[in-house]
């Protein structure tokens, strides 16, 4: 088995910057239409990160309608209206901590999905404001989903059943080997989630996704990237928008990532899929943070 840090070249450091990360790897493809704007030889600042969010009069709105904003870390946020998903709704104030992979991920996930994060926001406030109200001490399953796809969210789309069918029966060796050129052709997967695209900058084996599956038409998977993202943004975010979806994070279909085609060299030998530690046949545990 291969050392997992020979799996995709990676930044040498997670606290330098790095202009050309969204070309090492086609887990970064969703993102790569920002890349003009990130070009630069230092941490793209909180204004240009900004001006994007603002597109020229057709900014980044939030659920509530309001433009999103990029706000500076600042104190201890002690009342309810204060925490940060609350802040975002309320007042479309997302806190940007400067020079962090995580956060610059985040501003970059909600350009390119920003229907599905603006639902995501809407649904983490109203059970916030739930929780609030109940004094209830404990977060519920539904939020730990939230937060799971928001986090490790993958969005996968085909329009094959069948190959559904094997994602969601956990028999990667089929899906991902025996199945691998009619994948290519059927199957879409895109990181949504930004601690997985952060994950992905220095990828090691054991890296796990969280996904929302979609049946599509075939015209939708052929569509140029731009407007496929846009079609599937809309898709995601309707079904966030559902209070009876996202209830537990056992919902959210388990993804190997390194297993999908292209995203790890590694892989392209079938031994690969060997390894029944990552390509597990069944749902152990629920892997919170994976």
């Amino acid at each position: 088995m291969p050392h997992p840090s020979s799996l995709i070249p990676h930044p040498s450091s997670l606290t330098e910057w790095d202009p050309d990360f969204l070309a090492r790897s086609p887990m970064f493809e969703p993102l790569r239409a920002l890349g003009g704007a990130l070009a630069g030889p230092d941490w793209p600042g909180r204004s240009v990160l900004q001006s994007l969010l603002e597109r020229d009069g057709n900014p980044v709105i939030t659920y509530s309608g309001l433009p999103l904003r990029l706000v500076p870390v600042g104190g201890r946020r002690r009342s309810f209206e204060e925490r940060y998903e609350a802040r975002i709704h309320l007042r479309g104030e997302m806190i940007f901590c400067k020079r962090n992979w995580h956060d610059l991920l985040n501003v970059l996930a909600w350009l390119t999905f920003p229907r599905a994060k603006a639902a995501l926001n809407e649904r983490h406030y109203a059970a916030l404001r739930a929780q609030y109200v109940a004094h209830a001490a404990n977060r519920g399953p539904a939020q730990d989903a939230l937060t799971l796809f928001d986090e490790g969210g993958v969005i996968v789309a085909a329009c094959d059943d069948e190959l559904l069918g094997l994602l969601r029966g956990w028999r990667w060796r089929e899906l991902f080997w025996s199945n691998r050129t009619r994948l290519r052709e059927r199957m879409r997967f895109y990181l949504f989630g930004h601690a997985l695209y952060e994950k992905a900058l220095r990828p090691f084996l054991g890296v796990t996704g969280r996904g929302i599956l979609l049946k599509t038409e075939p015209a939708v998977l052929v569509q140029p990237p731009g407007e496929q993202l846009a079609v599937l943004d809309s898709r995601v975010a309707a079904y966030i928008s559902e209070s009876g979806n996202l209830t537990t994070p056992r919902e959210l279909a388990v993804l190997p990532v390194l297993g999908v085609p292209g995203w790890c060299r590694d892989n392209e030998r079938e031994g690969f899929y060997d390894n029944a530690d990552y390509f597990r046949s069944g749902r152990r545990t629920e892997l919170r943070g994976s």
